[in-house]
Parts: C-alpha cells; structure tokens; sequence
C-alpha cells in the first residue's frame, strides 16, 4: 500500500510540475547591420594572379543563414607605388567586386581602400610567399571507431631564415564546406612540415583539395580564433560566428562602428589529389 501511495504521489508531481510549463516567445533585438569584408587575396602558384574577388556583404538576423550583399561600394586595392586596382560589381546586386588585372608581387605591401554607405575602410598588408607541396603520402588506419579510417600527410619545406605560420586547408566533396587550420614554425624551423588530414568520409576514388597557404602572425591570430568558435563541428572559419572576431580593416569615418572580416595576401599552393 505504501508502494501505491508513493507512485501516485510522484505521478501527481509530475503532473503538477508538467502543468507549468509555458513556451516563451524571446523577441530579439536586432543590431545595426554591420559591414563584412572577405578580402583575401590567393596568388595560386604557376597563375599570373590578376583574377581576384573581394567579397562585401552585412550581417543578418540572429536565426538566418541568408546573405545581404552589400551593393554599390567603392573598392580599390593600392600597391607602395600608388598605382591603384579597381575592383567592380560587374554582376549588380552580388557584392562581389571583381579585379582583372592585379598585379601580385613577394613582399609588396598593399592597402585595401573601400567607400561603402558614406563609410570609409581601410586596411594594409603584405603579400607573403609559400612553400610548395613537395610529397603526398596516403595510410589506412584503424579510426576510434574500430573501422578503417583514410590518413593524408601533405609535406611542404619551411623557411629555416624565419619564423612562419601557414593555414591548412582540405575540400572534401564529401562535405559540405572546407576545413581549415592554422600552424607556426615554431618547434619545424627549417624542417620539412606538412597538413595531416583524416576523416570516415575519405574513401578510395574521391579528389581532395589540398592547401597551404604562408600567413602573417596576425592573420595566423585571427584564424585560429575563428577556427576555435567554429570548431562545434561546422570547421568553417566563415560562417558567421557566435561571438565577434575583430579583424585588422578599420573604419575611418567611425571607429566605433567597425567592420567584420579580414584584409591579407599570399601565394598559395594547392593540389588535386586522388585518394587511393
């Protein structure tokens, strides 16, 4: 009998506690829309480097994923010498602004110059070389999950007259956006480095898309901030993160109201490989 009772008491409990619940409609206050600046300059090695894209867009709402391009904006890109590359929105309404005669040049120093909305933004970087893809190598592992699991290493030769950080990247076709990473020189001066890349979605007969990329300390500082809030599982550094990452363009109309994104350029050196 005692039994009984302390069933039906906890089932009346239960039920008391059940009878509370409410769902509760949270109405967000939107932010202003802030300005997003993809200006990553790529020199693919073995190209002449004069076709590249700038990317503008604004943030969004909270829970959307959809883009705003952000249209009509003045875009240049100026070398130490002064002379300046036009970058237009030939496709209206894209927010992406498109050069075709860029001129890339080691260790030149560049300034990212943009007029948007009667704001304007600017930022300067060097171009930095990178090493070449020197070997590819390929091993079946067991994985944590007990079932055979594909391992690629990517080797490339670090300059032992400086210190040098890389980001890492690998397209699978398997999934959906690239994965990225980011690493320094620091205990490989000299050495020959290379990208290791494992996943269950690797198998026999898929082309990966290999990376490396030589990077600036503070472009090293901004991707493996962005790579760590991305890190819940997207392993993609241009999402639009949960917290803000402040990059190195500023708004020199109004400092306060800064832009989201990141100016740099590099060579890079990337490889088709055929996982065997």
């Amino acid at each position: 009998m005692k039994k009984t009772t302390l069933y039906i008491s906890f089932l009346l409990l239960i039920t008391l506690f059940s009878s509370c619940e409410k769902v509760v409609d949270i109405d967000l206050n939107n932010a202003e829309p802030k300005l997003v600046i993809d200006a990553i300059i790529k020199w693919q090695k073995g190209t002449s480097g004069e076709n590249q894209t700038i990317k503008l867009s604004l943030t969004n709402d909270f829970y959307t994923n959809d883009i705003l391009p952000a249209s009509g904006a003045v875009v240049k890109v100026i070398n130490s010498g002064g002379t300046e590359f036009d970058f237009l929105e030939t496709v209206p309404n894209s927010g992406e602004y498109i050069c075709t005669n860029f001129v890339p040049v080691i260790d030149e120093t560049y300034t990212l110059a943009i007029q948007y909305d009667s704001q304007f933004y600017r930022a300067s970087s060097k171009l930095f070389a990178t090493p070449e893809i020197i070997n590819i190598t390929q091993e079946t592992v067991q994985g944590i999950t007990g079932e055979d699991e594909i391992e690629i290493k990517y080797f490339y030769q670090d300059n032992g007259a400086e210190d040098n950080y890389y980001l890492l990247g690998v397209k699978n076709p398997n999934k959906q956006i690239p994965e990225f990473g980011v690493v320094s020189d620091e205990f490989f001066q000299g050495n020959v480095m290379f990208g290791f890349y494992g996943s269950s979605e690797t198998e026999p007969g898929i082309t990966l898309g290999l990376s490396v990329q030589g990077i600036s300390i503070g472009y090293y500082n901004y991707m493996n901030k962005l790579i760590a809030i991305a890190g819940s599982g997207s392993g993609n550094p241009f999402a639009t993160p949960p917290a803000t990452v402040r990059g190195n363009i500023v708004n020199e109309t109004s400092t306060d109201d800064f832009p989201l994104g990141y100016f740099f350029l590099g060579e890079i050196d990337a490889i088709d490989y055929l996982v065997q």
